[in-house]
């Protein structure tokens, strides 16, 4: 009889016994087959074949454990990690998903670590399927949308120790318990090390709350509504913290001096809420502080302190705008050797930069709204290589050194209204990581810069200087935001600026161009804001507007607010802090004075300025498709003819100016079904007949001047009571309606009269009038023969 074979032995057992150990459990792969199924329901565009789908490899055919954002380990192997985050990223608009899709997820007991953020997924937090999951140790739920309190179930999770829900919709108390027994839950909550509720809508009891979790050593709970004082014992309640960010609320009084017990802390986040008395200069003894933000408070230091702050070489970060420096920037700035980003804006300092500023290796400096003057000395951009240099608003001078553009990560440079003159040097326009360059309101001169294609530059603001000559058109690609007004550019408008696809703003108001508007301007879909008023600009509006896309659809674009992410790293995780620069204004000219959006509207703010040129022809019907208009100014030309009614589509309008032409005809009564129209400016054209009554035309600025000096307008906006044979009742459009409202009525005077004229003499040809001779009055009429 013949032995077995031992490697065929070895080889069996291996496949019968052990290699199904080496794949996950059959129930917890139909979990994961069934969520998978659940977001295809939901968004049928997810397409699992598209290599962008982090979910491309999950299928019934192979074990889960090697699928894509799947992690396994043990023998057996069980699922203990899942990193679902941002799974409709390509999509657009993302869905909205409820919080049942992840019921299946809670059969998974094995899972520890659990990362659903930014997934739109909306409703409650279902705490019961959390309750299931007794081995999580990080949960990540951030940038969703879920609503509520959050669920007890997490708290008595025995293992978790982070966990993340920033950027919802929560709000009210921690629990949904009451105060007892959520005190009783959260005092038993022993391994949780991370708390972070940054933008939410909880207000101050939260904060009481978490001062039962003595040991978290990470507390996130910025940009909420806390309104009340920093509880004067939270340096007993919370002696293991390492992060503490209660940013961006309304918290009130002033620093607690409990907060010195806090000896192992590295990040305190305080900016932006409404402390107030003096900043204790005890901060400054935290030996592993790194991070330290109180700016944007009401809180003021005390400027007697000279070098009473001891040199800390931990300090990476230090936040003091708005804290009431004056005189010179303070001596001890210069012992803190470790110091990397700076932000002293919106003090009282003055003077020139200090020479040990040269020493520094900042890598964030921000000294705007400050009185500093002088010029910029060669030797800073040689020592240093900022990413962020911010000096705007102050008095600087003379020309920029000819090796500014030599730090290599550059992202944002703001040198606005200052006193710089002379031209710009080249090294600036060949940063490689540049993304913004504001060097408005200045006295720069000379020919504009030639700017490479290929660089990343998105922000491009130059306004208000002393720039001549052509403007080119070769600007970097990726370019959003193109600002020229306000300066002394002749010629044309670029011909060829169909590369720029991504450009949401270009002005050049307030210069010296001719010629005609290109109709490759009119057909960058993402433009939003178009302002060449002020030129010398000939010929005709073009006629291809409904390119305009930027204008139709106003999209869900993010604020006009360059966030720049400093990163911090603590035991837990790499945090972000952003530090926010607005780029600057929109500031419109309007009837000879100067009407400002801020930058956080600027997401849902469109308009076009066509003003105050030579244009001639008549005004394109194809206008009134640019429904996101909120602005719409084509005064001060030579346009001719009738306003088109397609006008009455600009459903968002709320400033309409065509003052200033030669326009004719009447006003369409479909401006009366302009909801957001405030402001309608009609003067010095040549439009007759009265103005439309009802509707919004009854709403608007009753201001005369705004229908002055035309040929007979009449009605009560203006108290001109109209003759009789003008007076027309009030016409209801209809939404549908594309007909022309002024043709109807103008039809009805003149079709009358020809109508009966005309029925008179067809009755006549007919005999219908004939008078019967006086033998045939007595007698019937005689029937036919048939």
């Amino acid at each position: 009889m013949e032995r077995p074979c031992p490697l065929l032995t070895f080889f069996s057992f291996f496949f019968f016994f052990f290699l199904p150990c080496l794949s996950c459990p059959e129930y917890q792969k139909q979990a994961l087959l069934q969520f998978k199924s659940s977001i295809l329901a939901i968004s049928p565009s997810f397409n699992s074949s598209d290599d962008s789908d982090q979910l491309q490899t999950w299928n019934s055919s192979s074990s889960c454990c090697g699928w894509g954002e799947v992690e396994c380990r043990g023998i057996p192997r069980v699922v203990i990690a899942l990193y679902l985050t941002n799974l409709f990223i390509r999509l657009s608009p993302q869905p909205q998903v409820e919080s049942t899709i992840l019921a299946p997820l809670f059969h998974i007991r094995s899972l520890k670590n659990l990362d659903i953020s930014d997934n739109n997924i909306q409703g409650e937090i279902p705490g019961v399927g959390f309750a299931n999951l007794s081995n999580l140790v990080l949960l990540d739920m951030s940038g969703n949308n879920f609503k509520g309190s959050i669920p007890p179930q997490l708290f008595r999770l025995p293992y978790l120790r982070e966990l993340y829900l920033g950027v919802d919709s929560l709000t009210g108390k921690l629990l949904h318990d009451d105060e007892e027994t959520e005190k009783y839950v959260l005092s038993s909550t022993r391994n949780l090390k991370v708390l972070s509720l940054f933008g939410h809508k909880f207000s101050d009891g939260m904060l009481l709350s978490i001062l039962c979790l003595k040991g978290l050593e990470f507390l996130d709970l910025s940009h909420n509504d806390l309104s009340m004082e920093i509880p004067t014992e939270i340096g007993n309640y919370l002696p293991n913290i390492s992060t503490l960010a209660l940013s961006n609320n309304r918290l009130t009084g002033g620093i607690p001096s409990s907060m010195q017990r806090l000896s192992k802390l590295e990040l305190l986040f305080l900016h932006n809420n409404l402390l107030i008395g003096e900043i204790p200069t005890w901060l400054f003894d935290f030996k592993g502080l790194e991070d330290l933000y109180v700016g944007g408070n009401r809180l003021i230091w005390n400027n007697s302190v000279t070098m009473e702050i001891a040199p800390n070489p931990s300090l990476s970060r230090l936040h003091l705008k708005s804290c009431g420096l004056v005189g010179e920037i303070p001596k001890w700035i210069s012992n803190q050797t470790g110091l990397r980003f700076l932000d002293l804006s919106k003090n009282n300092l003055r003077g020139e930069l200090p020479e040990w500023f040269v020493e520094m290796r900042f890598e964030g400096l921000i000294l705007s709204d400050n009185e500093f003057t002088g010029s910029l000395s060669p030797r800073l951009f040689s020592t240093f290589s900022p990413v962020v240099l911010a000096l705007s608003r102050n008095n600087f001078s003379g020309e920029l050194p000819k090796n500014i553009g030599f730090p290599t990560f550059l992202w944002v440079l703001s040198l606005k209204e200052n006193n710089f003159s002379g031209p710009i040097p080249q090294s600036l326009v060949r940063f490689l990581a540049l993304q913004l360059l504001d060097l408005s309101r200045n006295r720069f001169s000379g020919h504009f810069p030639v700017f490479n294609p290929d660089k990343g530059l998105a922000y491009i603001d130059f306004p208000f200087n002393d720039f001549s000559g052509e403007v080119l058109t070769t600007f970097p690609m990726r370019t959003r935001f193109l600002a020229l007004g306000g300066n002394k550019l002749s010629w044309g408008l670029p011909f060829n600026l169909t590369n720029l696809c991504n450009l949401e703003r270009l002005e050049l108001q307030d210069n010296l161009l001719t010629g005609s508007i290109p109709q490759s301007i009119f057909n960058l879909r993402s433009l939003r804001i178009l302002d060449v008023s002020d030129n010398n600009l000939t010929g005709e509006i073009p006629k291809e507007s409904d390119n305009l896309v930027g204008m139709i659809e106003t999209p869900n674009l993010p604020s006009s607010i360059i966030q720049i992410n400093f990163l911090a790293y603590t035991k837990w995780f790499r945090q972000e802090e952003q530090v926010g620069l607005d780029y600057r204004d929109l500031v419109v000219n309007w009837k000879k004075s100067k009407q400002g959006f801020s930058t956080d509207k600027l997401n849902i703010y469109t308009l076009l300025d066509l003003s105050n040129n030579q244009l001639s022809g008549q005004i394109p019907t194809s206008l009134g498709a640019l429904k996101a208009l909120k602005l719409l100014n084509i005064s001060g030309n030579k346009l001719y003819g009738k306003i088109p009614i397609s006008f009455g589509d600009l459903e968002d309008i709320e400033t309409l100016d065509l003052s200033h032409n030669k326009l004719s005809g009447s006003i369409p009564p479909t401006l009366t079904k302009l909801q957001q129209l405030t402001i309608l400016d009609v003067s010095n054209n040549e439009l007759v007949v009265p103005i439309p009554d009802g509707g919004q035309m009854g709403t608007l600025v009753l201001d005369p001047n705004y229908f002055a000096n035309n040929n007979g307008l009449c009605g009560i906006q203006i108290r001109v009571p109209c003759p009789k044979e003008q007076l027309t009742p009030p016409i209801k459009i209809e939404e549908d309606d594309h007909k022309e409202p002024w043709l109807l009525w103008e039809s009805v005077w003149i079709g009358y009269p020809i109508g009966l004229l005309l029925a008179i003499g067809i009755m006549l040809g007919i005999g219908y009038f004939t008078v019967p001779s006086p033998s045939n009055r007595r007698h019937p009429p005689q029937r036919p023969i048939r």
